[in-house]
């Protein structure tokens, strides 16, 4: 059993993103699962893809960097993402990160004309870190366009079926007890997905 959770904020260590990454690697840890955690601005993963790096993936040519992210979500049985929301969209390091690691011929093909996902048997988890208010998200139909595009609308087309998330709201403003509340769900919701994988059944 393998956990892979990738964190994705440049206040890698007093961000309050880190502390729910850091509950979601204790949860894990504490249930004996293998957890591998990668913060990718604390390893300075490059993010940009070249055109040459497009060229190469095409003719099967894939640099060190990108095979090592391949192999760890190969292993993976559970994903988990943890990020801000910035401007509706991921945070350009976690971006370029899916840009250049969810590559054609790994994360999907092309079979007869249409794209396929090849990331199928693997679960995932989102939790989202925004300055709003996820009531208002919600009462405006945001959280429905995210999951459409960050959440299940792209891991589905790379063959991840029934990805989870969590909005975790109004960090400007909230005191520590209100955090201390969202670093509970975030421990409950973790140990919900990893115990059932561990049992063999899908959440």
């Amino acid at each position: 059993m393998n956990h892979l959770i990738i964190f994705a904020h440049p206040n890698s260590k007093g961000s309050f993103g880190r502390a729910v990454a850091d509950c979601v690697a204790k949860t894990s840890q504490a249930l004996g699962v293998e957890t591998q955690f990668r913060d990718l601005y604390t390893l300075d993963f490059n993010p940009i893809i070249s055109f040459e790096e497009l060229q190469g993936v095409n003719s099967g040519i894939i640099p060190e960097e990108v095979k090592y992210e391949h192999n760890l979500i190969r292993q993976a049985d559970l994903i988990t993402l943890v990020y801000p929301l910035w401007w509706m969209g991921f945070p350009a390091m976690l971006k370029g990160y899916l840009d250049r690691v969810l590559s054609h011929g790994f994360a999907y093909k092309t079979e007869n004309g249409e794209s396929v996902g090849l990331l199928k048997g693997k679960q995932m988890q989102q939790f989202i870190t925004i300055g709003s208010n996820v009531e208002k998200y919600k009462e405006f139909g945001i959280d429905k366009s995210l999951d459409h595009c960050l959440v299940n609308g792209l891991f589905n087309y790379c063959g991840i079926e029934n990805v989870t998330y969590e909005l975790l709201g109004d960090l400007h403003i909230i005191d520590d007890e209100a955090r201390r509340a969202m670093l509970d769900v975030v421990e409950q919701k973790t140990q919900e997905k990893l115990t059932a994988l561990l049992n063999g059944k899908a959440v």
